[in-house]
């Protein structure tokens, strides 16, 4: 297994975070590691095992199995389908409450600090409650788990994909990223709630999905049937459609994001079964909303769980309004790659910094904090005033937490335009973008100093050791940015100032995360209005094509940024000039069919692999043949529990009493077996075992002479972890190599072939200069 190198242009050849060399950038270097920046820390990282295992215990346990117990899996599939739905809508509201209260109390007291003109002290609460917040956001995070930094996505997508990596599902990971999420959202800093609300939604389907627990006496022989990571892959991308369903409220929005941008698996029976989950989470989210209308949720009000209704009534659009459509998008486009760029040159240098301990992270954070406090407060300084219209639908200027019109410095019947904006939640903020009839209520001086603020703050606040995500702070700068040429072109098109503004959200969104299906579909969610059909699709389109030309999207620079090893869904085209023979390497290590335990137990500590080919030899003349493939997890197993003969003879048919299926299942994340755990005395390591009954019998195997653009396909497709490479004659081994991840990796066939370093076709990309080789 190997980690991808890259940074900003996918085919670029740079080192990934985890790695420090004194090499020059440009310099193609083989990098084989099994590490990945996991949150801000290094982390040992392994591919799972998406295979069925079909040794005899899976086939004894498939033939042991009755209608019942087929009833039953079936049943607890959608059974934590539903606990998903209905975990994760309670987290998503008590996340949004809490943002909501937490927060609104802090604009309250600030706000009732300017009322009474006690300017020092509004600036002084206003910076130090979002120092506190941030101190223990980043504290939390870096002390309890660090892999909870960030916002998730990549790590869940890597998952998704078939890397795995320690503690990102865990309990832990879950507590901080509810709180730390909350904790950083309601300091102000310019981050999101639904990158972390995708990563909360995936540990709560991978914790459902451990199949039970020793620890907390939850072993009911049903939950079994969920210890593999088959089950566990559907589930969390079930769960990543249920997050953003509770994010944004657009349950078909996150059925399509966990189709599009999350999950490279995916079949028909896991629609449904998303499709339910999301289901689940709309119908409880209205639930408690008709809890707020009544007003029991405090400050959180009856606009929470974000839903902005940008038009109620039909509005209409003319073909003279397609070029400043196509204007929106083509700057977002432009936007968005640089947005990708720069955040890409921040994410280096925050990694350097993070890298060099827990005080360095906790400065930093605090540090971005006291910035984004000064910033935010002394920017409504220089913004105009101006008068209270007379038709407003709410008080002017606002009393309380969220509203259009807040006074801040202004005189008694003004209020200030950017306060509006900056002393709101950036849910509050959008709504206020979004809002109709509001064309004369923004300043484009204004504006401009928003968009700008946003644009920078969200990258400089992103990859701090908090939970942060990306997609609400890059829908408040598209938004701005959309509303500040709507201003510009004003007259010469019938498109109102927030239909702009919702157009450059999808533009920018388009840019920097080349979605296109599921975020049209989120934002036709989010603003209740399928009108808008027609031209957020081509704002998206549009954007999506002109970001393409320049950099990938943006989670999959951070993936590669991370070092996480993905398959890509295409194969580079050099794979289809090499066979798999070329990119195996050795020396292989394999097992007999009656093995030695002394030769196991040497095999085990020498080796890092987590696959084994079995060879049975012939007692008369004759080549060994290829009987199978172990794992390393079921050897470990079969060595603890000691089950050796003095003689090597075959296993007879008390070897199903001694074990079960149930012995070979995955254990839960956090579960660790180690072969120097395991004590053995001399004579043991003596005696033999039979491997046949564990051995899978019929595992995925190649010619060498295939193609290894073919070899990727099938590897990805099928979601394999180990590959074996058979000879084409049969005087040679029966196995002559083994495929795994790290050998599709396109730095590792490079290195191997150097000579198609020259020759390698690379996608026509313009770059950001003078900065593009930063």
């Amino acid at each position: 297994m190997s980690s991808e190198l890259n940074g900003g242009d996918e085919e670029s050849l740079i080192e990934p975070l985890n790695h420090t060399s004194n090499q020059q950038l440009s310099r193609l270097t083989n990098t084989s590691s099994q590490l990945a920046l996991v949150g801000v820390n290094v982390c040992p990282i392994e591919s799972l095992d998406y295979e069925i295992i079909e040794n005899d215990f899976f086939k004894q346990d498939w033939r042991s199995r009755g209608k019942i117990q087929i009833y039953q899996y079936i049943s607890m599939k959608w059974a934590l389908c539903f606990l998903i739905g209905l975990s994760v809508s309670l987290v998503g509201f008590f996340n949004n409450l809490a943002v909501e209260n937490v927060a609104g109390q802090k604009f309250v007291i600030t706000s009732n600090m300017m009322l009474s003109k006690r300017h020092l002290s509004a600036f002084l609460i206003f910076t130090g409650f979002n120092f506190g917040l941030t101190l223990f956001a980043s504290l939390f995070t870096a002390l309890v788990s660090p892999a909870a930094a960030g916002s998730g996505i990549p790590e869940v997508k890597a998952y998704l994909n078939g890397v795995d990596a320690p503690a990102i599902f865990s309990l832990s990971t879950l507590v901080v990223k509810i709180v730390g999420s909350i904790s950083a959202v309601s300091a102000s800093l310019h981050i999101g709630k639904a990158g972390p609300m995708v990563h909360t939604a995936s540990c709560i389907g991978a914790l459902l999905g451990q199949g039970g627990s020793t620890k907390y006496g939850l072993t009911w022989k049903w939950l079994h049937y969920f210890k593999n990571d088959r089950d566990r892959r559907d589930l969390v991308t079930c769960a990543t459609a249920a997050g953003i369903a509770a994010a944004f409220r657009a349950p078909v929005g996150g059925v399509l994001f966990a189709l599009e941008e999350m999950a490279t698996w995916w079949r028909s029976a896991l629609v449904w079964r998303a499709f339910f989950c999301t289901a689940v989470v709309a119908i409880m989210l209205r639930g408690f909303m008709d809890l707020c209308y009544s007003g029991k949720c405090g400050l959180f009000g009856t606009g929470g769980l974000i839903m902005y209704n940008v038009t109620k009534e039909n509005f209409a659009y003319h073909l003279s309004d397609v070029p400043a459509v196509l204007l929106v998008g083509l700057i977002g486009g432009f936007l968005g790659a640089l947005y990708n760029f720069i955040l890409e040159k921040v994410l280096r240098l925050y990694s350097l910094i993070n890298g060099k301990g827990l005080v360095y992270q906790i400065v930093l954070a605090c540090s971005i904090s006291i910035f984004t406090s000064c910033l935010l407060f002394g920017l409504p300084w220089f913004a105009p005033c101006q008068p209270c219209p007379r038709d407003a639908a709410e008080a002017c200027p606002t009393i309380g937490r969220s509203g259009n019109y807040k006074k801040f410095q202004c005189a008694p019947g003004h209020y200030n335009d950017l306060a509006s904006l900056i002393f709101n939640t950036n849910d509050d903020a959008i709504r206020n973008l979004f809002s109709l009839n509001t064309d004369s209520e923004f300043y484009g001086i204004s504006m401009l100093i928003f968009f700008v603020t946003c644009f920078f703050l969200s990258i400089f606040s992103y990859a701090i050791v908090v939970p942060s995500g990306l997609f609400v702070p890059v829908i408040v700068t598209g938004a701005s940015y959309g509303r500040y040429i709507g201003m510009l072109i004003g007259s010469n098109t019938s498109l109102n100032n927030g239909l702009f503004a919702v157009l450059g959200a999808a533009s920018f969104l388009g840019g920097s995360m080349r979605m296109t299906v599921s975020l049209c579909v989120i934002l036709l969610e989010l603003t209740n209005n399928l009108l808008l059909l027609p031209l957020v699709m081509l704002v998206l389109l549009v954007s999506k094509t002109v970001a393409d030309g320049f950099n990938a999207n943006i989670y999959d620079i951070m993936m590669k940024l991370k070092g996480f090893p993905y398959l890509e869904s295409h194969n580079e085209p050099f794979m289809s000039q090499l066979t798999v023979a070329d990119v195996v390497t050795g020396p292989l290590e394999y097992l007999h069919g009656i093995e030695k335990v002394g030769n196991i137990v040497n095999i085990l500590r020498r080796s890092g692999h987590n696959g084994f080919p079995v060879i049975d030899v012939p007692t008369q003349s004759g080549m060994p043949k290829l009987f199978g493939l172990i794992l390393r997890s079921h050897l470990i197993v079969l060595l603890k529990k000691k089950a050796f003969s003095l003689t090597p003879v075959s296993a007879g048919a008390d070897v199903f009493k001694q074990f079960s299926s149930v012995d070979f299942a995955k254990g839960g994340f956090d579960t660790i077996d180690d072969i120097e755990d395991i004590q053995f005395k001399d004579e043991e390591m003596k005696m033999f075992v039979d491997l046949h009954p564990f051995t899978n019998a019929s595992p995925y195997t190649v010619v060498e002479t295939m193609s290894l653009a073919k070899a990727h396909v099938l590897f990805r497709e099928v979601g394999l972890r180990h590959m074996l490479v058979t000879p084409i004659t049969t005087d040679r081994p029966a196995v002559v190599g083994m495929l795994t991840r790290h050998d599709f990796m396109p730095e590792h066939i490079l290195s191997l072939n150097p000579s198609l370093v020259t020759r390698r076709w690379k996608r026509l990309r313009f770059q950001f200069t003078p900065f593009a080789n930063m």
